[in-house]
């Protein structure tokens, strides 16, 4: 399926509702790392997000689901995003429930439609790479597959759940120029040890939640496999038949969310679902989860330092990263560190100690400090 041929059928569900806990202080409840701009290209990941569908689907077939406290965000960043562009959580539900909404909302608007959910906090290097992926998967969810896009690994990772392959489909569109296979099982996250067989092994890929299905097809698994999700989900879309006021609406729907469980759409749907297909995808993905990701993302000094944003003066000191929102930074005989100022918070730790960060969290939490989270 070409991008035009793609276009006129593929809506893009965008999620954006995470908090991104393990990049305080630069991520915060009030503003989430996807609004922020952590790779200091001058844009909000989100804005990132978007831009990359360029070519692919139209502005008109973006929705953005994402919690009500955001709404504001989400129209300061995407302004030409129309209201009903914005699906706005009471609460958070985990994915199914944000999946399957943008399901409903891609179905009324074309019974054919074909939906692809992508998360709003990822960095992807090559476009036209992601773009080609993108596009040879609607092609094969065209004939009613449920498509991932699994990431080529580049490490033994233990942070990431695992997509296992299966045979190569045989009908795979003619236009798709990937290779496409039959999916065999989801893994959770392994130990170190089973993660250096799938890295070595080549039949595995990363999940990194990139799923594209018709609409309906989403929507016929839900209502297989979570039946009471479906209902619930169902009803909150039942409220566009109805002549309501917007304030009534809004009640409306806020009554109809305390209906829906929460759910991962990874749990819920996917690892029982029926014909799914995973394409391989090499395009310099990462889900930037925490401080020492940015390695992996920016480009650094002769002696390996990173500066996201600021200025640092460094001696006998490498392979920092460094972001300050404040004050100069000068470095002595530092090596391996993140340091992180965003004017009302500090934060230093080892590189290696990154995914401690929601420790920090936890305890601010604890101890009062709500002002800071």
């Amino acid at each position: 399926m070409s991008n035009q041929e793609a276009g006129s059928q593929l809506y893009v569900a965008i999620l954006a509702g995470g908090v991104g806990t393990r990049l305080w202080p630069g991520s915060r409840s009030g503003r989430p790392k996807q609004f922020s701009d952590l790779t200091g290209s001058g844009s909000s990941l989100i804005q990132a997000t978007v831009d990359r569908l360029d070519g692919v689907a139209s502005p008109e077939q973006i929705v953005i689901v994402t919690g009500a406290q955001y709404g504001s965000l989400i129209s300061q960043q995407l302004p030409f995003l129309a209201e009903s562009q914005m699906i706005l959580e009471p609460s958070g539900r985990n994915t199914a429930p944000a999946v399957g909404l943008a399901a409903l909302y891609a179905r009324r608007r074309n019974p054919n439609a074909i939906l692809a959910s992508l998360h709003s906090d990822h960095v992807i290097a090559d476009t036209p790479a992601f773009q080609n992926a993108l596009c040879c998967a609607a092609a094969v969810a065209k004939d009613g597959y449920i498509v991932t896009l699994g990431i080529l690994p580049t490490s033994a990772h233990t942070g990431f759940g695992y997509i296992e392959r299966g045979k190569a489909l045989a009908m795979a569109p003619n236009d798709c120029t990937l290779p496409v296979y039959t999916v065999n099982r989801f893994l959770e996250k392994p130990s170190q040890e089973v993660a250096e067989e799938f890295f070595l092994g080549g039949a595995h890929y990363w999940n990194a939640g990139i799923f594209v299905a018709r609409a309906d097809r989403f929507l016929a698994e839900y209502k297989r496999q979570q039946p009471a999700l479906y209902a619930a989900l169902e009803a909150i879309d039942a409220l566009e038949d109805r002549d309501l006021s917007g304030e009534v609406r809004r009640t409306s729907f806020v009554d109809a969310w305390h209906e829906v469980p929460s759910i991962s759409i990874d749990h819920g749907i996917m690892e029982r679902a029926a014909d799914v297909a995973v394409i391989p995808l090499d395009a310099g993905w990462n889900d930037v989860g925490s401080w020492d990701a940015l390695d992996e993302v920016l480009p650094a000094t002769q002696r390996g330092n990173l500066v996201v944003r600021g200025k640092l003066i460094d001696l006998d000191s490498s392979n920092n990263i460094v972001s300050s929102d404040r004050a100069l930074v000068a470095l002595i005989g530092v090596h391996d560190m993140v340091v992180v100022d965003t004017g009302d918070a500090v934060l230093i730790g080892r590189k290696e100690e990154m995914q401690r960060v929601r420790e920090i969290v936890d305890r601010l939490a604890e101890e009062g400090f709500s002002n800071l989270l």
